[in-house]
């Protein structure tokens, strides 16, 4: 089984290239829920989804969240009426929230929702939201104590950020399933997610941290970096604000006490030579994932790296 870590739209796509190469069963999603908030009265878990659309093979790769060709109807509706509509959800994506709403209203967990709406879907992959308890990434700012989306989406993450925390993180469990996975995984992969926001909720859960510390499974990180750079989003103010260092030797620094293997892009060859070493290999690719095709080539240099049998099992199952 092979596991992955993974929040944002760079964890979609890498799950997008996972998927290709290996059997749906095979494959454990661990997703960030720091990110859920309350919209129209609705629970949403934007991680979650895009996790669930990609692997349904509907997300829409335009945006890279939501459903391929929804529309927004709904949305514009509830503008003429004077409601809030700066978090854009579509009318099929609405579905969604509306039962997850119902499901959670009935007493189901985040986990029970997640899998029935996964099932309906069609999915055979494993989505395991981090925990069914809440726990919110809030972001300090000039302009206030902001929830991540309201950072992100609302106001263009233009904030300068002076603290992340993750509240309700101490006294939440990890969901059912997920320190299991982590133990009994062949291969640990970290998505090229931004590591304090997208990974480090999931970090923040006591519990998950210990199990990728004690797990036997080979642990490798894709660098959401490159030079001195996000590849997307806001990652460098973010990782700035919690004391990381905007280059691979940050990502490194966040996982140091479980990364076996980082990979990153050609851009960062010298600095992977610095990094080597002290328990943690450093290999050098093409990391950016425009593509179909280089979505599968990044999933296929992390799994050829933490876990080359799995290719190998799924090229002969091919034949």
């Amino acid at each position: 089984m092979i596991v992955v870590l993974t929040g944002g739209t760079g964890g979609a796509k890498f799950v997008d290239g996972l998927r290709r190469l290996i059997p749906p069963e095979e494959l454990t999603a661990i997703v960030n829920t720091g990110d859920d908030h309350e919209w129209w009265g609705l629970y949403v878990s934007p991680d979650v989804d895009s996790i669930t659309y990609v692997l349904a093979d509907i997300l829409s790769s335009e945006r890279g969240w939501g459903v391929r060709g929804d529309t927004f109807h709904c949305l514009q509706a509830m503008k003429d009426l004077g409601e809030p509509a700066w978090f854009s959800v579509g009318d099929r994506d609405l579905a969604t929230h509306l039962l997850r709403t119902q499901l959670l209203s009935k007493g189901r967990t985040l986990s029970d929702a997640t899998s029935y709406i996964a099932q309906k879907l069609g999915v055979t992959s494993r989505i395991l939201p981090m925990s069914d308890m809440r726990v919110e990434t809030r972001i300090d700012t000039p302009a206030g104590d902001l929830s991540f989306e309201e950072y992100f989406v609302k106001r263009w993450y233009q904030d300068p950020v002076r603290a992340i925390r993750f509240a309700g993180a101490s006294e939440a469990e990890p969901a059912p399933g997920v320190t299991e996975a982590i133990a009994s995984a062949q291969a640990v992969l970290i998505a090229p997610s931004n590591p304090v926001t997208s990974i480090g909720p999931i970090l923040a859960v006591p519990g998950i941290r210990e199990a990728l510390q004690t797990t036997q499974a080979k642990m490798a990180a894709i660098s959401p970096i490159i030079g001195n750079a996000a590849v997307s989003g806001p990652a460098a103010n973010l990782m700035l604000a919690a004391g990381l260092q905007v280059s691979i030797a940050g990502i490194a620094e966040a996982y140091k006490d479980f990364l076996d293997i980082l990979i990153a892009d050609d851009a960062d060859s010298a600095s992977a030579q610095s990094l080597n070493g002290n328990h943690l290999q450093v290999h050098c690719t093409n990391i950016l994932m425009r593509s179909s095709d280089d979505k599968a080539r990044v999933a296929r240099a992390a799994l050829a790296l933490a876990c080359p049998e799995i290719l190998t099992e799924s090229a002969t199952g091919n034949q």
